[in-house]
């Protein structure tokens, strides 16, 4: 078997990649933007903060966990990410929400996500389009969709 050693995973290369000196990696890196220019967190730019998603008829939103979507850009690319979690009776492919007024994908845009485990499926697709317009796909008559998290979803925009 192949596999790291904890001084090699998979986060110690990424790192060492990154602190490889420029001279190394050529003249893209010595034109960059200096890290302390950008508005930095965790290791991304924020392009459009945490909003809330506007749930669906039939969504409802956990308390504690309220679905929420944001933009960040990692090395020059854009991804739409979610998180929180709602409840739901899907039996079809159904809407989810809306995403706020502030993110709109410039084209369709998809991510999986866990929902609870029935018959051994576990997952379902969440699509957004270019209107915002979030839609699960999977829930079937046999095999309904009670709750869906969406902290998994992360997609490239641009």
């Amino acid at each position: 078997m192949n596999r790291l050693s904890p001084a090699t995973s998979r986060r110690s290369l990424l790192g060492a990649a990154l602190a490889a000196p420029a001279v190394a990696v050529g003249a893209p890196l010595l034109s960059a933007t200096p890290a302390a220019a950008v508005d930095v967190v965790e290791g991304c730019q924020v392009v459009v903060d945490w909003a809330p998603i506007t749930p669906a008829a039939g969504v409802t939103p956990e308390a504690a966990a309220p679905p929420q979507a944001r933009v960040i850009r990692m090395a020059g690319t854009e991804f739409l990410q979610l998180r929180g979690a709602v409840t739901c009776s899907f039996t079809a492919d159904a809407q989810l929400g809306t995403l706020p007024t502030t993110i709109r994908p410039p084209k369709l845009t998809r991510g999986v996500c866990p929902r609870n485990n029935n018959l051994g499926i576990n997952a379902v697709r969440v699509e957004a389009n270019t209107q915002g317009v979030l839609t699960v796909f999977g829930p079937q008559t046999t095999n309904k969709v009670t709750w869906i998290q969406l902290d998994n979803f992360s997609s490239v925009l641009r």
